[in-house]
């Protein structure tokens, strides 16, 4: 969404990943003036889809192109408003899903409701407002949150760092010599 939105042409966003800057320009915007429709309310399921989310944000964007007469590239005057909405129906998505599979593993007996704790991680538990959802949701259902801090939530980072620990403490897939590997930047 924030490369569609262009945001590294927006003063406020150039040096930010676009998660971050959907973040920063939806704290001024009115995610009431967009209302998306949220994914997969159809399936009564845990899982987390946004492709579809994406398909509406996409198509509301081109409309709104076509309304203030600008190409894409260009900045929509309402692009705070546009983050907001799109922030908003994400994280209503990531806490309904997320609470249906709380209601599942107690109810299968694979959590007790009693110091049951959420752990979140990844770039999703960087955004302070997905993060305060969760927050309201866990303190709701008598859940314990923990996230790291938003500075270790960047690009799963730390959970790869962690399956890194644990591959090497049980001996796995792990090399113990880098002869013979290349290391070349993207």
């Amino acid at each position: 969404v924030a490369r569609r939105l262009s945001l590294k042409n927006h003063p406020e966003c150039h040096s930010m990943a676009g998660g971050k800057a959907i973040e920063h320009l939806a704290q001024t915007g009115n995610q009431e003036l967009l209302t998306f429709r949220l994914p997969m309310q159809h399936y009564q399921n845990c899982n987390f889809s946004f492709s579809g989310l994406q398909n509406l944000v996409n198509n509301a964007i081109v409309q709104k192109e076509k309304e203030e007469g600008i190409q894409e590239g260009e900045i929509l005057s309402c692009v705070k408003d546009v983050a907001a909405a799109v922030q908003h129906a994400v994280a209503v998505h990531i806490i309904q899903r997320t609470y249906r599979a709380m209601l599942f593993c107690i109810k299968n007996s694979i959590l007790t409701s009693k110091n049951a704790t959420l752990v979140v991680s990844g770039g999703v538990a960087s955004n302070q407002y997905i993060r305060k959802g969760l927050q309201n949701l866990a303190d709701a259902n008598d859940f314990a949150l923990l996230c790291p801090p938003p500075r270790l939530c960047t690009d799963n980072g730390v959970m790869i760092a962690w399956n890194g620990i644990e591959r090497l403490r049980a001996g796995l897939g792990v090399l113990h010599s880098t002869d013979g590997i290349r290391y070349e930047p993207r």
